[in-house]
């Protein structure tokens, strides 16, 4: 298992990043790496940080402006060669066809629940560490 799961968080909202960050903490669960947290705050970023490499799992804020999470996760799925997994964050449970839509990973609901959120996140980073070893 690696040493640590480096994870970004894409918002606009530096209080949603906050949140990620606390419903996380250090490490989601007792089987997963530590985790390390890559903040971006714009789609420029998030696009230049896949680019760069080394992201295990995306966490994107389907309400984040000018570009939500929803349509950035349906392009880094079509442009990113082998995307990391992706867990959505949305408004409304209502939203979940536009999940599904943007070929999310998991979606959980916006504001963070703590434990709902540490159990998406872990359940992503087993998959994803599962699939690389």
């Amino acid at each position: 298992m690696r040493a640590t799961a480096r994870v970004l968080v894409y918002s606009d909202d530096a209080n949603t990043r906050e949140q990620v960050r606390l419903a996380s903490g250090r490490r989601p669960a007792a089987d997963v790496p530590p985790v390390e947290f890559v903040e971006c705050a714009t789609l420029p970023a998030v696009l230049k940080e896949l680019e760069l490499g080394g992201i295990d799992l995306c966490v994107l804020d389907g309400e984040a402006v000018p570009a939500g999470g929803m349509g950035v996760c349906r392009q880094i799925k079509d442009e990113v060669f082998r995307c990391p997994p992706v867990l959505l964050l949305m408004g409304r449970p209502q939203d979940a066809w536009l999940a599904t839509w943007s070929r999310a990973d998991a979606a959980v609901t916006l504001p963070v629940d703590p434990v709902e959120f540490a159990d998406a996140l872990a359940g992503l980073l087993r998959k994803r560490l599962t699939d690389a070893a």
